[in-house]
């Protein structure tokens, strides 16, 4: 039975979108995603009125079927992002393409892009076990179609961290730990990044009378910009000043081993939240997102017929 809010749509599936955006990318410039949309649009040649469908959500769906390309691209490492907005199609994207002349079906499509989204299969490349999109129940479909989005949204959170100014992402960090429940009902945590803030950015009140805090230390580096031993001994060295022994180092990069061997056995034990983890806390404590559209799932009131 087809759904009744069901429309008609001439804009391709997204695996029929492959060809024609990775055609206008294969120059290998750095696009900006309007212009690989507007260029691509042309190349599948589409029409107007297929330029103009509208999601339920606003958004153009052509617009959004090929930003789905480019995340499917990018999670496979077949395209770089070096700018936040920009794609370039990188080497393994052009072997890529010479590989696949004439695209992939929606069923080669999902079989050959899904294990770059689950977190499981990605720990074990070997896995065989990857179900087909045919064989999904439609409640397993709906939560990789969301895992996908929430995916999606963690990597822009994370390039626009990486964009912002310094004070605004100190203080953001501390919002995020008053959201997680440090600082009490009153959310006693601030700000105090700048000059004379001793070695910390945010600081964190366990209590009304502050005799319990938790020191923050905010750096917004770019992704290989890692972090190292000598910046966590610096923080470290700047908890001892403070009389602290509570004190977490945020990035939105990485740590380097030696780092975290480092803050695994120092006394003040500071805790380490790379990029990754800190945009899943924004997440999941809604930090910097908001809830976009609500689906309600449908199913028979079993008592009804009782």
């Amino acid at each position: 039975m087809t759904s009744p809010d069901a429309r008609p749509t001439e804009v391709p599936t997204w695996p029929e979108l492959l060809r024609p955006v990775l055609s206008v990318m294969t120059s290998g410039e750095n696009l900006h995603r309007k212009d690989i949309f507007d260029r691509a649009a042309e190349a599948a040649g589409l029409s107007d009125s297929a330029k103009s469908e509208q999601l339920n959500t606003g958004g153009l769906r052509y617009e959004q079927r090929m930003q789905w390309v480019l995340s499917h691209l990018s999670r496979a490492n077949l395209v770089d992002r070096p700018a936040r907005g920009y794609y370039r199609l990188n080497d393994a994207g052009r072997a890529w393409t010479k590989e696949h002349p004439r695209g992939m079906t929606f069923r080669e499509a999902n079989q050959y892009f899904k294990p770059f989204w689950s977190p499981e299969v990605s720990k074990q490349p070997n896995s065989t076990t990857t179900p087909k999109a045919a064989e999904l129940d439609p409640l397993e479909k709906i939560d990789e179609g969301i895992n996908q989005l929430t995916a999606e949204t963690a990597e822009d959170l994370l390039e626009r961290l990486r964009g912002t100014h310094p004070d605004f992402f100190e203080e953001a960090v501390v919002q995020v730990l008053l959201k997680m429940g440090y600082g009490g009902a009153d959310k006693r945590g601030r700000r105090i990044g700048g000059s004379g803030d001793g070695g910390v950015d945010g600081v964190i009140d366990q209590d009304p009378l502050g005799l319990d805090q938790i020191y923050i230390q905010a750096k917004r580096y770019a992704e290989k910009n890692t972090v190292g031993r000598e910046a966590i001994q610096a923080f470290v060295g700047a908890l001892h000043g403070k009389g602290a022994t509570k004190g977490s180092f945020i990035t939105t990069s990485t740590f380097t081993a030696g780092a975290k061997d480092y803050a695994a056995v120092v006394p003040s034990r500071p805790v380490l939240i790379d990029g990754e983890r800190l945009v899943a806390l924004m997440l999941k404590y809604r930090v910097g997102v908001q809830v976009r559209q609500t689906f309600d799932v449908l199913a028979v009131d079993e008592d009804f017929f009782e």
